[in-house]
């Protein structure tokens, strides 16, 4: 896990007279997930776009596994799976047909089947779209994101708007897929999701990286400071009591 499969240098993007991302630099270990943590505008979209190929910088250099993503941006595709917050799916189709199609488009012998099973989902197979709860419709955009067999896999804020059964699940799926060895750029404003998750995050704002480090090593630097929370932490939370009541199985 010591070898970086994603090498970020002196990266740089300015629209105007404003910096989106001004001369970040972070590297991601190959098998981990690493969070990029900030405000709305902070320069996390941009950050990522730049690595999948879609925006190009003004400066700086972003490779993925030895290849070049500023230049070859069709060969970046390739190797990377990406899991948007806003999908749109053919309503018509059921999800076994939207899987097959996507997989004919990156030209994959994965089978629809085992990709939906991944994701929690061979049950749903013949069901649509729009049969789907909003867990299921996360689920599923994994599951888009995996038919090419991805080396390195974008998930962009995968549990907004879910209930908590529903992401404790998707934790679960994402716990899952890096133990088979994928790993994970994960943006999300749940600071829970980002501990439970992330072996190290970036938080950035303004477009710098202003701290990364693991989270329990950050939370630890910050109560050597000397620093004393307002309100006295349980030892369960809210979820936890929701979960306790309600089971944790998805229906």
């Amino acid at each position: 896990m010591n070898q970086s499969i994603v090498i970020v240098n002196n990266l740089s993007k300015k629209y105007n007279s404003v910096y989106a991302v001004n001369n970040i630099s972070f590297k991601v270990k190959k098998g981990e997930i690493f969070g990029l943590l900030g405000p709305n505008g902070a320069g996390k979209t941009t950050t990522v776009e730049i690595l999948e190929g879609l925006i190009r910088p003004d400066d700086g250099e972003a490779i993925i596994n030895d290849i070049d993503a500023i230049k070859n941006t069709k060969k970046i595709r390739s190797i990377i799976g990406i899991q948007l917050q806003q999908n749109a799916f053919f309503e018509n189709l059921n999800l076994y047909e939207i899987v097959d199609i996507y997989s004919k488009l990156y030209s994959s012998n994965n089978d629809p089947n085992k990709i939906l099973e991944k994701v929690e989902l061979a049950s749903k197979k013949n069901a649509s779209y729009n049969e789907l709860s909003g867990g299921q419709k996360q689920r599923l955009a994994i599951a888009i994101a995996l038919v090419n067999d991805p080396l390195v896999i974008f998930l962009d804020e995968p549990t907004t708007g879910l209930d908590p059964k529903a992401r404790r699940n998707l934790w679960d799926l994402i716990k899952n897929l890096k133990e088979n060895g994928k790993t994970i750029l994960l943006t999300t404003h749940y600071m829970e999701e980002a501990e439970e998750l992330c072996d190290r995050v970036a938080i950035i704002e303004n477009g710098e990286i202003i701290a990364l480090n693991s989270p329990e090593k950050l939370i630890s630097n910050l109560i050597s400071s000397g620093f004393k929370a307002q309100k006295k932490i349980n030892e369960a939370t809210l979820d936890d009591v929701f979960l306790n009541l309600t089971g944790k199985n998805l229906n």
